[in-house]
């Protein structure tokens, strides 16, 4: 029963860490190219393709999204319109004030409070808490999200959702700047 008891107990300690420090850490892509710059990037039309994967990985959600960022010096907004594959629409409409070279901040309707984010080399990393309805329940997660610039205006985002420090689900975007049409 002894040996239980500690198997158990190094066992909780190992998740706990595991949980609560993130061993992914923004600086290490310091030198990495091409260099993220997120008013640059989340400025004009944007297409995206994304996926939601729950604990396990199976993928429970498909959808698309039309993006459309605009800029007037270091307030931004982007507009964000959703298109689940099982017919659900959703529109977000983030407010974005770049805060100095590396550090951005941000609000949306359903977002709590506000989103913090910082730029280093190809990546960008924000956290924000946020209500987010599944069925007829509401879960109060925290997302951790991770954005890494590619070539050719290649965006990949990945968003790890937290509750009580646990990764409950995943979200995968890729994202591609779109040609600005004539009159936009």
């Amino acid at each position: 029963m002894r040996k239980f008891t500690i198997l158990a107990t190094l066992l909780l300690g190992v998740l706990v860490m595991s949980s609560s420090c993130s061993l992914h850490k923004i600086d290490a892509y310091q030198a990495e190219q091409p260099k993220m710059d997120f008013k640059e990037y989340f400025n004009g039309p944007i297409k995206a393709w994304g996926i939601v994967q729950d604990w396990k990985g199976q993928v429970t959600r498909r959808f698309d999204i039309n993006m459309v960022g605009s800029w007037d010096g270091d307030v931004g907004k982007l507009e964000e319109d959703f298109a689940y594959y099982d017919g659900e629409t959703q529109r977000r409409v983030w407010n974005i004030r770049k805060l100095s070279d590396n550090r951005f901040e941000g609000t949306a309707a359903d977002i709590l409070g506000k989103a913090e984010g910082k730029m280093v080399g190809n990546a960008a990393q924000w956290g924000y808490v946020m209500d987010l309805p599944v069925g007829d329940t509401t879960y109060r997660v925290t997302f951790d999200d991770w954005m890494w610039l590619m070539n050719d205006g290649v965006l990949m985002n990945r968003s790890y959702i937290k509750k009580f420090g646990f990764t409950v689900a995943e979200l995968t975007i890729f994202m591609q700047k779109q040609p600005v049409k004539n009159g936009e």
